[in-house]
């Protein structure tokens, strides 16, 4: 029992209890004494009698067991000193630390060096299936073993998703190979603008309609079964999917036509964000593939059974060719993730292509001039600061092409006027792709689709002019060599750059060579690798400059 105002409780017992243990203890001896007896157990052992008097040779016996004994002993002193010895060398190794090299690490000491080791080789694999290299090879092998093709594009610029030297990879197989269009995210688009899309795609290849859910979090079947039976449904307008029946059926057609006896085999590729993991994931019902407003998730082929016929085979973007104009590089972000181009710069090539009031009335900005004050607005109203309460502009620019990239803002590009088929197709090319396919029953699914989903008003979206088609590389043997700079180079640079800096005396006021100067600028360029550039943007800064200071130092009186 625990008394008050005390930590722990008293083992003191009241004398009957502390004797009713002891008689419990004594019978149970007796009682263990008993059965030892019956059962012939004897607890100590017989002594040893020795070597009796009429043996023969006693002595002799006698003299050998003694010398064994000490044998014995003599053997246990001499392990005994040995340890001892050894302990006092190890010791000794420790505290000198001249052999630290040749003692034996212990376990904790290899267990980090293993863990070291496997960190870097995952490094390794990572740093290579990053490189664009892999990617082309990754992206040839799923147009290799797909019977489909579906090539998603995505509804605010479906013109500047589509690759011609994809869609005449797919198509030079000379009909053994299908190709369908997908346009996802159509619920960021006005219903006329996306109405005219469509009627314009379908005219080239079968196109279908389609909005993924992007808010999947179950990763089995089972978590999806158990939260259908919680009856926690999703109803919000990231939870809906529309178009997964109408792409379904149209899979299931061409499988019962083409793949009667197996599984048909559906590559589902596309540029970066535009959503190949997402149709994937909608299409399973659960969290499959790994998808996400980051670019480049996706790094090597997956395959993934949808149905008993259909399977998909998910793959890395395109690369995009260097050729392609900085209007469809900057849409997609391909060289701010290259580290080629800055956010700021890659903001205002995009700013270039949109009308300023809309873009006024979707971030809620006064009217300004140019893309430097733009990002300062922005920069002050979401509260992105630096020190000194200075805008940053850099990330701005930032989460600027992060809202244009990814299933956030609204934006949409006019359809242009039809001047026949592109040079890649052909109207034999046409017919073949339209072979077999339930046109009818398509052109219904997506009206149907269109009039179900909620899209947002034109008056309210931006409208951003497309540049065309983006060119893509396919071939390994046309991707440029890639460097990479490792964080060894950076620290050899930068000590190069300070051992060539030529200290300023007040004597010779002259600058820098013109090789340090490039040094630096270069330097400067590398560290920003690393962190964001600052920019000092404020605007009435340049008006503070202007102003004499007070010279407190002089009487003006």
């Amino acid at each position: 029992m625990k008394r008050p105002k005390l930590k722990k409780a008293s083992k003191r017992l009241s004398c009957a209890k502390r004797f009713k243990i002891l008689k419990k203890v004594r019978e149970h001896h007796r009682k263990v004494r008993k059965e030892a007896k019956k059962s012939g157990i004897r607890r100590k052992a017989k002594k040893d009698i020795g070597v009796p008097n009429s043996a023969p040779f006693k002595e002799e016996v006698l003299r050998e067991a003694e010398q064994k004994k000490q044998e014995l002993e003599e053997l246990r002193e001499k392990n005994r000193l040995a340890k001892q010895k050894e302990r006092a060398e190890k010791r000794k190794q420790e505290t000198d630390g001249t052999a630290a090299d040749a003692e034996p690490k212990s376990k904790k000491a290899k267990k980090e060096e293993k863990a070291k080791a496997q960190k870097q080789a995952r490094a390794a694999v990572a740093k290579k299936k990053s490189t664009k290299k892999f990617r082309c090879s990754e992206l040839n092998k799923v147009i290799e073993a797909a019977d489909v093709i579906v090539e998603v594009l995505d509804a605010r610029d479906p013109l500047g998703c589509r690759c011609p030297q994809l869609e005449e990879a797919v198509l030079k197989h000379g009909g053994k190979k299908r190709l369908l269009l997908v346009l996802n995210k159509i619920d960021l688009v006005p219903k006329d603008n996306l109405e005219k899309w469509l009627e314009y795609l379908q005219v080239e290849c079968p196109t279908l309609v389609f909005k993924s859910t992007t808010c999947l979090q179950d990763r089995t079947v089972l978590e999806k079964k158990q939260r259908d039976a919680s009856g926690l449904m999703d109803h919000s307008r990231a939870g809906l999917t529309f178009g997964r029946d109408s792409l379904m059926q149209t899979l299931n057609d061409l499988a019962g036509k083409e793949c009667s006896d197996g599984m048909l085999k559906v590559g589902v590729v596309g540029f970066p964000n535009v959503g190949k993991s997402s149709i994937i994931n909608s299409l399973k019902g659960i969290r499959v593939c790994c998808a996400g407003v980051q670019r480049g998730m996706t790094r090597c082929m997956q395959e993934v059974h949808i149905s008993k016929k259909v399977k998909m085979i998910d793959s890395p973007a395109i690369v995009a060719a260097p050729s392609n104009s900085g209007e469809k590089l900057a849409l997609r972000s391909l060289r701010v993730e290259e580290e080629e181009e800055s956010p700021a710069e890659a903001a205002r090539v995009l700013l270039k292509q949109c009308t300023q009031e809309h873009i006024m009335l979707q971030y809620n900005v006064p009217d300004y001039r140019n893309s430097l004050e733009f990002l300062t607005f922005l920069a002050k109203k979401r509260g992105y600061l630096q020190k000194g309460a200075l805008p940053n502009v850099e990330q701005a620019a930032a989460v600027f092409l992060g809202d244009w990239t990814g299933a956030k803002l609204s934006y949409y590009s006019k359809t242009p006027e039809r001047r026949g088929l592109p040079p890649h197709l052909t109207n034999a090319m046409v017919t073949e792709m339209h072979r077999g396919l339930n046109m009818g029953r398509i052109h219904m699914a997506n009206e149907q689709i269109i009039k179900r989903v909620r899209c947002p008003n034109q008056a309210f979206s931006i409208c951003f002019s497309s540049k065309g088609l983006t060119a893509g590389l396919l071939r390994v043997s046309e991707i440029p060599e890639e460097k990479v700079v490792t964080e060894e180079d950076i620290s050899e640079q930068t000590q190069d750059m300070e051992g060539t800096k030529e200290v300023k005396t007040p004597d010779s006021e002259r600058t820098l060579p013109q090789q340090t100067v490039q040094q630096e600028s270069m330097c400067k360029q590398i560290k920003g690798m690393a962190q964001p550039v600052s920019v000092n943007t404020d605007l009435l800064e340049a008006q503070r400059n202007n102003d004499d200071a007070y010279d407190f130092s002089t009487d003006f009186v």
